[in-house]
């Protein structure tokens, strides 16, 4: 079933049955649906806010999965999550009901906007697609948003607009965002992550090419990072419309960059013009990136200064990035998603360019074969910080057939720790947090339980 096939079910009064509706982006796609007059029911393995919320909108969820569930619909949409032998996958096929995959959904919705900002790369999709979030915003132009994170301003990971434009945070895992029909992509990075579904980095670097392929020859627009080697590898010989962003060089850069307190002034340039002046309230050099990623595709979307500047002014962090949990015995507890090496290097530089005494850093590795693949890497970085607890390895959708262990890494990181529960974790962190102390809770999978159980005493 390709995502043209599924443009003609979308539309008010037809019965969509969505399997996993409560994940993060199978929610906002239910309330959308709902809101264009779709009748929509779904199920989900457990009870949620998300659900509840859902319910509220008169939105009927099933707990539990069963061919039963499927009622009178026309049309399945499932979570990645959810595999051929869900019964309520194997019901629809066996009743003939088409199964399309969530992606596919949000591809047939973005045809319906005018402008349709997809924002990729293997890091700092949710920062830099919230930060388009608050400027767009600022700019009053009413979006639709779709992000794999909580954004405060939102108090949700999605909104639905009644404008011409659509933002969303789109993945290459499993090539997802090869469903989306972007009029403007940007492409923050690529680099060699998610090796449980590509073999290497030129096959990332091939789907992030056919990802800017997607973008209309004449009137569309990719953004890229010219500071990023493969970014700049996979667009060698495109011929679409490019803009690119980076710290010194690039169609849009940083000019008289400084940081107060670790936090980052500067002005915006496009095409050797000042456009705006920015402070951000969040750390890090690769912030900086980010929000020049998001000046340039709200640049190229029309947006004023005054609204880059507002925007990004007011931007405080997506949930779980950089996100303040509160304090404990004198130190600050702080959570991150970050779980690819390179993420977390960008996560640390920004932390120890801050002025506390020490940076502990627990890290929770985040699969099997990721912790396997770049395993070097990660001995490396977790090197860095002052102090070093690791979790075992969160599971995810994999087995552990490799035997690996986050034990293995402890081996090889002078003065880190393993704990193989994190009841253990959070015990260990509550006997070293002292005052002047930033304690950071890091990785993609439950980490941030550590920090809560210990800010709850």
């Amino acid at each position: 079933m390709t995502t043209s096939d599924i443009v003609t079910y979308l539309a008010p009064g037809r019965r969509a049955h969505l399997v996993g509706i409560g994940g993060v982006s199978m929610a906002p796609l239910a309330e959308v649906l709902h809101g264009q007059g779709m009748v929509i029911t779904g199920s989900d393995a457990r009870e949620s806010a998300t659900v509840e919320h859902l319910r509220s909108l008169g939105i009927p969820i099933y707990i539990g999965h069963s061919a039963e569930n499927l009622g009178e619909a026309e049309l399945v949409i499932r979570t990645a999550a959810c595999h051929d032998d869900n019964p309520e996958i194997s019901g629809a096929r066996a009743r003939g009901i088409p199964v399309f995959e969530r992606a596919q959904a949000w591809g047939a919705i973005m045809k319906g906007y005018k402008n349709a900002l997809c924002v990729s790369g293997t890091h700092g999709k949710t920062t830099t697609t919230s930060m388009c979030t608050h400027i767009i915003m600022a700019a009053g132009l009413d979006p639709t948003v779709m992000i794999g994170g909580t954004l405060p301003l939102l108090g949700a990971g999605h909104r639905v607009g009644h404008g011409d434009t659509i933002v969303l945070e789109s993945c290459e895992y499993c090539n997802s965002f090869l469903s989306f029909f972007p009029t403007i992509a940007v492409i923050l990075n690529v680099d060699a992550d998610h090796l449980d579904f590509f073999k290497d980095l030129e096959d990332v670097e091939h789907s992030f090419r056919a990802f800017a392929d997607l973008v209309p020859e004449k009137s569309g627009l990719i953004v890229a990072n010219r500071d990023d080697e493969n970014t700049m590898t996979t667009l060698q010989g495109e011929t679409r419309p490019i803009l690119t962003f980076g710290l010194e060089e690039g169609d849009v850069h940083a000019q008289n960059l400084s940081y107060d307190h670790g936090l980052p002034t500067f002005d915006v340039v496009c095409r050797g013009e000042s456009f705006a002046h920015v402070t951000l309230q969040i750390p890090g050099e690769h912030n900086v990136r980010n929000a020049l990623a998001a000046a340039a595709a709200c640049i190229s979307l029309g947006v004023p200064h005054e609204a880059v500047e507002k925007g990004l002014a007011a931007f405080r962090g997506a949930g779980r990035r950089f996100e303040k949990k509160g304090m404990y015995n004198g130190a600050a507890v702080y959570d991150d998603y970050a779980h690819h090496p390179s993420e977390v290097a960008a996560l640390l530089n920004a932390a120890m360019g801050l002025g506390y005494k020490r940076v502990i850093c627990a890290f929770q590795p985040h699969t099997y074969s990721r912790t396997h693949a770049l395993f070097h890497e990660f001995v490396e970085v977790l090197s860095k910080p002052d102090v070093t607890l690791l979790a075992e390895i969160f599971a995810a959708r994999e087995d552990n057939d490799l035997g690996i262990s986050s034990k293995d890494l402890a081996r090889e990181i002078p003065g880190s720790e393993y704990f193989p529960t994190l009841k253990a974790l959070t015990a260990r962190l509550r006997e070293l947090a002292q005052p002047g102390d930033l304690i950071l809770t890091v990785g993609a999978g439950d980490i941030y339980t550590a920090g809560e159980a210990l800010l709850k005493e």
